[in-house]
């Protein structure tokens, strides 16, 4: 009871404050993440990211690097705390979290690791308009998508077992967690293509009727109350 109360109350708070956050780029959450280890210059930050494979789960821009902590910063997140030199580089200003730098940090990931987003990612976009496409074409489609998705898990697979050799496993959990929504994908989309194949799914049958006839079927129509009449 306390949990599911714990849940709504979060889910209300954060749709009141969500459009009250003064930052939004999820770098600036990083950014604020490792500062909340240590005090960093902007070059550690970007090199630490590197070191940790944050670009797989996070779009890093490193040459806005600067930009972002110049942003914590103006909004009270982050604070310069000293400097650092070393051997004839630039001396460098190392920055630290402030008390409501650490506030921001710890609402915000809360929210994001509590709280579902909803959100309408492009591929179910397109599913939701798949019988457009003819039928055919579709199905070719989905064989290219399922062995782009296979050269991409093949890669997070490999960058996982790197990481493997120096980093705990839970620096690089999102990629952990990246591998297997990248491998639920291929098998949704194996399994739907072998529905199709075999006429097991409802609907194909008249999609293939549409695909050659170019009309909607007539089942279809009936399905959503079309008047045919014309009236």
């Amino acid at each position: 009871m306390f949990v599911h109360g714990y849940t709504e109350t979060r889910k209300w708070v954060t749709a009141l404050a969500g459009t009250r956050r003064k930052l939004s780029n999820p770098l600036a959450l990083a950014v604020m993440a490792l500062l909340s280890e240590r005090p960093m210059h902007p070059y550690e930050i970007a090199r630490v990211l590197r070191v940790r494979g944050k670009e797989h789960s996070i779009k890093i821009n490193y040459g806005s690097l600067y930009t972002v902590v110049q942003n914590l910063e103006k909004h009270g997140y982050v604070e310069p705390v000293g400097t650092q030199r070393e051997g004839r580089r630039p001396e460098r200003t190392l920055y630290g979290l402030t008390p409501a730098g650490h506030e921001e940090m710890h609402d915000w990931l809360a929210d994001l690791v509590a709280v579902p987003v909803r959100e309408f990612p492009a591929f179910a976009t397109a599913l939701s308009l798949l019988m457009v496409l003819p039928m055919d074409e579709a199905c070719a489609l989905l064989d290219e998508r399922a062995a782009t998705l296979e050269g991409q898990l093949a890669s997070v697979q490999g960058a996982l077992a790197n990481f493997a050799d120096g980093l705990p496993r839970l620096f690089v959990v999102e990629t952990e967690y990246q591998m297997h929504m990248i491998r639920a994908e291929i098998d949704w989309i194996r399994g739907f293509r072998e529905e199709l194949e075999h006429g097991a799914i409802s609907g194909a049958e008249e999609w293939r009727k549409m695909s050659v006839s170019g009309e909607i079927p007539e089942e279809w129509r009936d399905v959503e109350g079309e008047d045919t009449t014309g009236r």
